[in-house]
Protein backbone atom coordinates (compact mmCIF):
# COMPACT_ATOMS: atom_id res chain seq x y z
CA UNK A 1 0.00 0.00 0.00
CA UNK A 2 1.11 3.45 -0.86
CA UNK A 3 1.22 6.39 1.59
CA UNK A 4 -1.99 8.66 1.48
CA UNK A 5 -2.37 11.54 -0.36
CA UNK A 6 -4.60 14.35 0.97
CA UNK A 7 -6.28 16.65 -0.86
CA UNK A 8 -7.69 20.57 -0.08
CA UNK A 9 -9.99 21.83 -1.98
CA UNK A 10 -9.24 25.02 -3.13
CA UNK A 11 -11.70 28.18 -1.10
CA UNK A 12 -13.91 26.56 0.83
CA UNK A 13 -11.67 23.91 1.59
CA UNK A 14 -8.54 25.63 2.81
CA UNK A 15 -11.10 27.50 5.25
CA UNK A 16 -12.22 23.98 6.62
CA UNK A 17 -8.55 22.91 7.14
CA UNK A 18 -7.89 26.21 8.66
CA UNK A 19 -10.89 26.18 11.10
CA UNK A 20 -11.31 22.27 11.81
CA UNK A 21 -7.97 20.51 10.76
CA UNK A 22 -9.33 18.23 8.20
CA UNK A 23 -8.82 17.76 4.31
CA UNK A 24 -11.77 17.08 1.94
CA UNK A 25 -10.24 14.15 0.26
CA UNK A 26 -7.74 11.27 0.64
CA UNK A 27 -6.02 8.73 -1.99
CA UNK A 28 -4.26 5.80 -1.20
CA UNK A 29 -3.39 3.50 -4.73
CA UNK A 30 -6.55 3.60 -6.72
CA UNK A 31 -8.91 4.55 -3.92
CA UNK A 32 -10.03 7.72 -3.63
CA UNK A 33 -12.80 8.89 -0.37
CA UNK A 34 -13.92 12.51 0.03
CA UNK A 35 -15.60 13.94 3.08
CA UNK A 36 -18.69 14.84 3.23
CA UNK A 37 -19.48 17.69 0.82
CA UNK A 38 -22.12 20.18 1.85
CA UNK A 39 -24.15 22.54 -0.30
CA UNK A 40 -21.65 25.76 0.72
CA UNK A 41 -20.00 27.76 -1.98
CA UNK A 42 -16.43 29.56 -1.11
CA UNK A 43 -18.02 32.06 0.76
CA UNK A 44 -19.65 29.45 2.87
CA UNK A 45 -23.32 30.28 2.29
CA UNK A 46 -25.85 28.05 1.59
CA UNK A 47 -28.41 28.56 -1.40
CA UNK A 48 -32.05 29.06 0.33
CA UNK A 49 -33.97 26.05 -1.98
CA UNK A 50 -32.84 22.17 -0.76
CA UNK A 51 -32.82 21.41 -4.38
CA UNK A 52 -30.23 24.31 -5.31
CA UNK A 53 -28.50 22.79 -2.03
CA UNK A 54 -28.27 19.16 -2.82
CA UNK A 55 -27.42 20.60 -6.90
CA UNK A 56 -24.17 22.31 -5.26
CA UNK A 57 -23.07 19.64 -2.95
CA UNK A 58 -23.14 17.19 -5.90
CA UNK A 59 -20.63 20.09 -7.82
CA UNK A 60 -18.47 20.28 -4.51
CA UNK A 61 -17.92 16.27 -4.62
CA UNK A 62 -17.62 16.63 -8.79
CA UNK A 63 -14.81 19.69 -7.74
CA UNK A 64 -13.34 17.43 -4.92
CA UNK A 65 -12.88 14.16 -6.69
CA UNK A 66 -11.35 16.18 -10.08
CA UNK A 67 -8.47 17.05 -7.73
CA UNK A 68 -7.68 13.12 -6.98
CA UNK A 69 -8.11 12.44 -10.66
CA UNK A 70 -11.19 10.71 -10.36
CA UNK A 71 -14.51 11.71 -11.72
CA UNK A 72 -18.29 10.34 -11.14
CA UNK A 73 -17.94 7.69 -13.43
CA UNK A 74 -15.17 5.93 -10.51
CA UNK A 75 -17.46 6.55 -8.07
CA UNK A 76 -18.78 3.05 -6.26
CA UNK A 77 -20.40 4.32 -2.98
CA UNK A 78 -22.62 6.90 -1.68
CA UNK A 79 -23.55 8.03 1.46
CA UNK A 80 -25.88 10.63 1.89
CA UNK A 81 -27.06 12.33 5.34
CA UNK A 82 -30.29 14.57 5.34
CA UNK A 83 -32.26 16.81 7.14
CA UNK A 84 -35.50 16.44 6.83
CA UNK A 85 -35.66 13.57 5.04
CA UNK A 86 -38.62 14.17 2.61
CA UNK A 87 -39.56 13.44 -0.93
CA UNK A 88 -38.39 15.97 -2.64
CA UNK A 89 -34.37 15.54 -1.34
CA UNK A 90 -34.37 11.88 -2.16
CA UNK A 91 -36.48 13.39 -5.80
CA UNK A 92 -33.57 15.19 -6.56
CA UNK A 93 -31.11 12.83 -5.05
CA UNK A 94 -31.95 10.51 -7.77
CA UNK A 95 -32.17 12.86 -10.51
CA UNK A 96 -28.35 13.96 -9.63
CA UNK A 97 -27.56 10.47 -10.06
CA UNK A 98 -29.05 10.21 -13.17
CA UNK A 99 -27.09 13.37 -14.50
CA UNK A 100 -23.82 12.37 -13.20
CA UNK A 101 -23.57 8.62 -13.11
CA UNK A 102 -25.93 8.06 -16.35
CA UNK A 103 -24.54 4.67 -17.17
CA UNK A 104 -23.67 3.10 -13.86
CA UNK A 105 -25.65 2.72 -10.17
CA UNK A 106 -23.68 3.03 -7.25
CA UNK A 107 -24.17 1.60 -3.88
CA UNK A 108 -25.75 4.02 -1.60
CA UNK A 109 -26.93 4.30 2.08
CA UNK A 110 -29.52 7.22 2.25
CA UNK A 111 -29.55 8.42 5.83
CA UNK A 112 -31.93 10.99 8.11
CA UNK A 113 -30.09 12.74 10.56
CA UNK A 114 -31.22 15.32 13.25
CA UNK A 115 -28.32 17.68 12.71
CA UNK A 116 -25.33 17.79 10.54
CA UNK A 117 -22.01 19.49 11.18
CA UNK A 118 -22.98 22.91 10.28
CA UNK A 119 -26.23 24.02 11.95
CA UNK A 120 -27.19 25.35 8.01
CA UNK A 121 -26.62 22.15 6.53
CA UNK A 122 -29.51 20.25 5.08
CA UNK A 123 -27.48 17.37 3.41
CA UNK A 124 -23.87 16.18 3.11
CA UNK A 125 -22.88 13.68 0.56
CA UNK A 126 -19.29 11.54 0.80
CA UNK A 127 -17.73 8.98 -1.76
CA UNK A 128 -15.65 6.58 -2.59
CA UNK A 129 -14.00 6.10 -6.09
CA UNK A 130 -11.94 3.71 -7.51
CA UNK A 131 -9.78 4.63 -10.10
CA UNK A 132 -8.85 2.01 -12.98
CA UNK A 133 -5.33 0.58 -12.20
Amino acid sequence: MSKPEFFVTPGYGEKKLALHHYTQAVKIDNRVEIAGQGGWNDDDEYPEAIADEIVRAFENVERTLALTGATWEHVIHVNSYHLPMDGEALEVMVERFRHYMPDQAPIWTCIGVPALGDPRMRVEIRVTAVLPE
